[in-house]
């Protein structure tokens, strides 16, 4: 964006955006009010900060508003965040029913705040540095605000999603990733296969899709295009019904009361993708099989009874630590502490017994060799 003059704007014809992409994942659209866009900007995202150093330093003129001309308003589309805070000092009554804390002003500091400093730009003008600051720069917005503004670009001024990575100085191939994620994700409510609204959890973890397309056994579980498609429809028609199975691991479902798979990205995210590349272990997960068990499934028996047989040798070494002052004389514990020894003692005796039969068969080979 070319340097462009600093102008007062007066805070009272200054509108919030409601297509600020940070905003899109809660939901805001053009019929919610000022107020109810302020109380959503300030409950998540952390509006008090600015509160207080406005408050102690006044609205500094270095960082003005970026504010574009539309349906005859004054639409601030860089900056939400600094103009909330500037409405809540400006408006103590507003502050005090919400239970804001927002610390006095004198009349001076108040009168200060009736105008701010803002660049006059259009949405198309200043995508560039938008996209610097909150894409791939120090201001970074999360995974699906960034998705969406990319995708806003990308359909509104025809800006291809590799000019739109030389722009931002992206080299990581996150602006193809991001697009991709937003498509997947369009698509399946496209195909009603899965419902935002429905998802189980409040925040919308965009990060666990855009992120499992990367991986091996979720990209051949849906049949995804690579990263570098910029097609609407990433996953082949056929592979719809999969995609809702997708959806559904990672977010749940709100109405029927189940909860997502992928807790975490890590290692949830990555213990599904172990499962989907498993057809035994993603049938136990369709099944209703907790993840861990299905991950279990998908692994090589062999990695399965090494890492049971270790975990169990680890408790085993905990219980003996506190075996002075953590026995009671419980007779219960006291069976327990038996079943483990006759377990252990039965993997004793057959792990001999097959170590036997393999040293046998070797030494056979041997003498007719």
């Amino acid at each position: 964006m070319k340097p462009k003059t600093i102008q007062p704007i007066k805070t009272d014809l200054l509108y919030f955006d409601s297509k600020n992409p940070r905003l899109a994942e809660y939901g805001i659209d053009d019929i919610l009010t000022e107020d109810e866009i302020l109380e959503i900007l300030w409950d998540a995202m952390d509006v008090q900060e600015l509160v207080q150093s406005i408050a102690a330093s006044g609205f500094f003129e270095q960082e003005a508003l970026i504010v574009a001309e539309e349906n005859g308003k004054y639409v601030v589309i860089e900056g939400n965040r600094r103009l909330a805070a500037v409405k809540a000092l400006r408006s103590p009554a507003l502050a005090a029913e919400r239970h804001w804390s927002a610390p006095p002003l004198s009349q001076i500091q108040r009168n200060a705040l009736d105008e701010l400093p803002a660049i006059i730009e259009t949405r198309e003008g200043a995508w560039r540095y938008l996209g610097f600051k909150h894409v791939n720069g120090p201001a970074k917005w999360g995974s699906y605000a960034k998705a969406v503004y990319i995708a806003d670009v990308h359909r509104k001024y025809g800006v291809s999603l590799a000019d739109i990575a030389n722009q931002i100085g992206d080299r990581h191939r996150t602006v193809q990733r991001l697009f991709r994620g937003l498509m997947v994700l369009e698509q399946a409510e496209g195909a009603k296969v899965f419902d935002r609204d429905d998802r189980y959890n409040r925040h919308l973890s965009f990060s666990h899709l855009y992120t499992g397309l990367d991986y091996e056994g979720i990209a051949e579980f849906l049949g995804v295009a690579a990263k570098e498609d910029e097609s609407a429809n990433p996953v082949p028609s056929g592979n719809i019904a999969e995609l809702g199975e997708l959806c559904r691991w990672l977010y749940g479902s709100k109405r029927d009361q189940v909860s997502p798979v992928v807790r975490s990205q890590n290692p949830d995210l990555r213990n599904l993708n172990a499962v989907l590349g498993n057809l035994q272990a993603t049938e136990a997960l369709r099944a209703g099989a907790p993840l861990e068990k299905a991950v279990e499934i998908s692994r090589p028996p062999k990695a399965v009874f090494e890492s049971a047989m270790l975990a169990a040798k680890r408790e085993l070494s905990t219980a003996r630590a506190y075996l002075t002052t953590g026995y009671d004389n419980s007779e219960q514990l006291l069976r327990i502490a038996g079943s483990i020894a006759n377990m252990a003692d039965d993997i004793y005796v057959e792990l001999e017994r097959k170590r036997a039969e393999q040293d046998g068969r070797a030494k056979r080979r041997r003498i007719s060799e």
